[in-house]
């Protein structure tokens, strides 16, 4: 069974109750930071899964998302950005988080932006599996490209370097190609049954969801005033009758960033509240009280016991 935290049935084979055949299979999507891999699995899913925005390294954790069709289900692992240069605990966990998808997944997606080329790509690149995975290349943002003669000779050269089994342009946000993407995938998954119940979209809780919606609405509104040493902790949460009465801390590293989150007479941290408490009330479907606090915990994004604690996992 592939991939740390996908359950999977006992059963051999797969099938629907009509008799047809049914498949399913792990597919990660790997890229470098900020190339649209969590607004690619989002447009697939219809659904929001992953947070996005618009700087990198917002997508921390391997985040697993669940399509399932009639007959098949794509089990999608939208991972952190791979990217090299960074030393902190923080980094070298995104790291691995990205590079453990790749174990005994079935298909690799590895997503570049446009006819971009960086060492940041180029060391994504390396890090591809060379067991015989199939690896499709997309390229996304081709909507935004004003010259599309350019499109070809970059495919060439990116072609010449490995071997990729398809190759489809894409834009994660407009929603092109994805239909063609999802069938050049299902025909590569094995015959197998479903791993998850047809109504499950994500692997995750429910308080993680929750956690990482707060995260991104602080990413979104303070962009490089406080980077991203900021994470969050549900530190309370009750359901009531009418509502759900939830309390979250979002930690930052220096005092100073502390008072940009927090804003003039709290301005800023209300406006993030409200986000945030729309969005959780959508993701819930009840309503919401929301309370945030920001703490200081100095260095806590290179602390391995601490980020442990947070739930990052093993480093």
């Amino acid at each position: 069974m592939a991939g740390d935290g996908i359950v999977g049935d006992e059963n051999v084979g797969g099938g629907t109750p009509d008799g047809s055949e049914t498949r399913c299979g792990l597919v990660a999507i790997i890229g470098r930071p900020n190339v649209g891999k969590s607004t690619l699995m989002n447009h697939l899913l219809g659904q929001k899964v992953s947070i996005t925005s618009r700087k990198p390294q917002t997508t921390r954790h391997r985040i697993h998302g669940i399509l399932t069709r009639d007959n098949h289900q794509i089990v999608f692992a939208d991972t952190p950005g791979i990217h090299s240069g960074e030393t902190r605990a923080l980094n070298r966990y995104m790291n691995q988080a990205a590079l453990s998808a790749l174990a005994g997944v079935d298909v690799v997606c590895f997503m570049v932006d446009g006819v971009k080329w960086t060492s940041a790509d180029e060391h994504a690149m390396n890090m591809l599996p060379n067991d015989g995975t199939p690896i499709i290349l997309l390229i996304n943002k081709v909507d935004k490209l004003e010259d599309k003669a350019v499109l070809l000779p970059h495919i060439e050269r990116l072609c010449a370097g490995r071997d990729f089994v398809e190759v489809i342009p894409v834009s994660a946000l407009q929603g092109h190609n994805l239909e063609e993407l999802e069938q050049a995938l299902v025909k590569r998954l094995p015959v197998a049954p479903f791993w998850f119940d047809e109504d499950q979209i994500t692997d995750r809780s429910v308080r993680f969801m929750v956690a990482e919606i707060i995260r991104e609405k602080v990413v979104r509104q303070l962009g490089d005033e406080v980077p991203h040493q900021v994470t969050v902790e549900i530190e309370m949460w009750t359901d009531g009758p009418k509502l759900t009465d939830i309390a979250a801390c979002i930690l930052v590293e220096r005092p100073g960033q502390k008072r940009i989150l927090i804003g003039s007479a709290g301005d800023r941290i209300k406006s993030i509240g409200t986000q945030a408490r729309l969005d959780i009330e959508q993701l819930l479907e009840r309503k919401v009280m929301l309370n945030l606090w920001v703490k200081v915990r100095s260095g806590w994004s290179d602390d391995v016991r601490a980020l442990r604690s947070l739930g990052y996992g093993d480093l």
